[in-house]
C-alpha cells in the first residue's frame, strides 16, 4: 500500500471523528502527492438543513484568495504589463489614503507582502456590482498610515483590495472575470464560485458562529463578507481538490495538470522568496513572501496560507520539495484542533516535517515590568487596553469595533498576558485552543512599545 493510500484510509477514519470531537459542523480535506489526490468529507454543510458534506461541496477559502490575487498580478509581470517595484500610483493615479506622502511611495510589492503600512481591516460595503472594488478604493482617502511604507509587516486586507484594483485596471475587466479567465479556466476548475450567486449552483457550505458556547455553533447571519473585499478573500469558494489544483501548479513551475502554462517558473520562485520577517505569532509563518506565508521548520520549509470568513476557516500547506500539498475547509466550531491533527499527521508521514507545538504560557515567578507595555492600542476593528495590577500582572481587554462588534460581544472580557519570549506575551485565556501571542514591537520614543502586534500592528493611542 502506498503512503498516499494509507493517508486516504486515515482521513476516511479520522476526519469524521475529529469533526465530531471539536464541534465542527462540516469539513472537507484533500491531500496531493504529485498528480494523485485523495479526499474526505464529514459532517453537515448547514445545521439548519442537515445537508451532508461531500467531497464536491464548496467552502469559502477566505484569505487564501490573496495568493490567487498575487498569482493574477504575477501573470501581468510575466506579460510585461506590471512592475512590482513601481508605485501603486503608476497604475492607480486616483489612489489616496490619509498620508499623501505614503500614497506616492507605496509599491505593488509592498501591497503583496503586507508592508504598505496603512490601516488594513476596512470592510466597507460598496455594493455587489462589478465596480465594487473600484468604489472601495475610492473610500480609502482618509485611511490612517500606521508606519512608513516598507518599515514592517502588518496584515492588510485593504492593501489586497487595492492590488485587486490594480489588476482590474491593467486587464480592463473585473476581478471576478480575471479569476475566471486567467485561473479557473486554465486550471480546469469546475466547482469554483466568486459570489453567493454562483456558490448556490453547487453544494455550498454556510458558516457557523458560536456566540453561546453552551448552545454550540449556530448558522451565521451572513454568508460572506462584503463583495468589495473579494481580492482579499471575502467570498471565493471551491472544493479542496480545486485548491490543490492551484497548489500543484505552484509546485510544478507554473504549469497546470493538462500542460497549460499559467505562470512562469521565475514568477513562481519569486512568490516563494522571503520579503519580510513576521513576529512570532503561532499559526502564522515566520516570514512572508509575495502572497505566501513561509514556515521554516527544522525538517524543511513549508509554504501556505490560512483563511477565515464569517464562520468558515480554510487551511492550505505546500511542501514543494516533496510535491505534497494539504487542504482543509471547515464551517465553524474549533477548526484549529482539526487542522493541527490532520496536517500534523499528513506532513509527518509524507515529508517528515513536524508541526511545532502550540505555545503554552509559563508560570509567572516574579512581577512584570509593565512600563513598556501598558497603554491602549487601537485599529478600525478593535481596541486593546493593556493594564497592570498591584501584583505586577499584565491584563488585556479587547473591545471589538465595526463588523467584529456586530459578530462578537461588545467587550470580549479581560485576559491575563503572560510572558513567553522577549516582548511577546501569551493570552492566558485560549481562543479555539490557542494561547494567542501578542508581540509588543517598536518604540514610541519614550521607551514604550509603539505597536501591539497580533498579525496586525495596532498602534499605541497617544495620551
Amino acid at each position: 500500500m502506498s503512503k498516499l493510500s494509507e493517508i486516504n484510509d486515515w482521513l476516511q477514519e479520522n476526519l469524521p471523528r475529529l469533526v465530531a470531537e471539536h464541534g465542527v459542523p462540516g469539513a472537507t480535506a484533500a491531500v496531493t502527492v504529485g498528480d494523485e489526490v485523495v479526499e474526505a468529507a464529514a459532517g453537515v454543510l448547514n445545521k439548519n438543513t442537515g445537508v451532508e458534506t461531500t467531497t464536491d461541496s464548496v467552502f469559502q477559502i477566505g484569505s487564501i484568495t490573496k495568493v490567487w490575487t498575487v498569482t493574477l498580478a504575477m501573470q501581468l509581470v510575466d506579460e510585461g504589463l506590471l512592475d512590482v517595484d513601481a508605485p501603486v500610483r503608476d497604475y492607480l493615479p486616483e489612489f489616496k489614503i490619509g498620508d499623501e506622502d505614503a500614497a506616492t511611495k507605496i509599491t505593488v510589492r509592498q501591497l503583496m507582502c503586507h508592508t504598505s503600512g496603512f490601516e488594513g481591516d476596512l470592510f466597507t460595503d460598496t455594493g455587489t456590482g462589478d465596480d465594487c472594488v473600484e468604489k472601495y478604493v475610492a473610500t480609502l482617502h482618509e485611511t490612517p498610515q500606521l508606519f512608513a511604507p516598507g518599515e514592517r509587516f502588518s496584515y492588510n486586507n485593504a492593501g489586497y483590495t487595492v492590488l485587486g484594483r490594480v489588476i482590474e485596471t491593467v486587464r480592463g475587466k473585473s476581478y471576478d472575470e480575471c479569476l475566471r479567465d486567467h485561473l479557473f479556466a486554465p486550471l480546469g476548475l469546475t466547482h469554483a464560485a466568486t459570489s453567493a450567486y454562483e456558490a448556490i449552483m453547487f453544494r455550498a457550505a454556510v458558516g457557523h458562529i458560536t456566540p453561546d458556547p453552551e448552545a454550540g455553533p449556530q448558522v451565521a447571519p451572513l454568508w460572506s463578507l462584503v463583495r468589495s473585499n473579494i481580492p482579499a478573500g471575502s467570498m471565493l469558494a471551491m472544493r479542496p481538490r480545486d485548491l490543490l489544483a492551484f497548489a500543484r501548479m505552484h509546485m510544478n513551475g507554473g504549469v497546470a495538470a493538462d500542460g497549460t502554462k499559467v505562470l512562469s517558473p521565475v514568477a513562481v520562485e519569486a512568490m516563494q522568496q522571503i520579503q519580510v520577517e513576521v513576529p512570532k505569532l503561532a499559526l502564522m509563518g515566520d516570514t512572508w513572501g509575495l502572497g505566501w506565508e513561509l514556515f521554516h521548520y527544522p525538517q524543511g520549509t513549508v509554504i501556505g496560507h490560512d483563511g477565515g470568513t464569517i464562520g468558515q476557516s480554510a487551511f492550505l500547506r505546500l511542501v514543494p520539495e516533496h510535491g505534497v500539498a494539504v487542504a482543509l475547509l471547515t464551517n465553524g466550531g474549533n477548526p484549529i484542533e482539526v487542522y493541527q491533527q490532520i496536517f500534523g499527521h499528513v506532513l509527518r508521514e509524507l515529508t517528515g516535517i513536524e508541526l511545532p507545538a502550540r505555545p503554552e504560557p509559563a508560570e509567572v515567578t516574579e512581577p512584570v515590568d509593565g512600563e513598556r507595555y501598558v497603554g491602549t492600542y487601537a485599529s478600525s476593528v478593535g481596541e486593546r487596553e493593556v493594564t497592570q495590577d498591584e501584583a505586577g500582572r499584565l491584563w488585556m481587554e479587547l473591545v471589538p469595533k465595526g463588523i467584529f462588534a456586530e459578530l462578537s460581544p461588545k467587550r470580549a472580557g479581560k485576559t491575563e498576558l503572560l510572558p513567553w519570549e522577549g516582548d511577546t506575551f501569551l493570552a492566558f485565556e485560549p481562543m479555539l485552543g490557542i494561547h494567542m501571542p501578542h508581540a509588543f514591537v517598536g518604540d514610541d520614543g519614550q521607551g514604550r512599545a509603539l505597536f501591539l502586534h497580533t498579525g496586525r500592528a495596532d498602534r499605541r493611542v497617544a495620551l
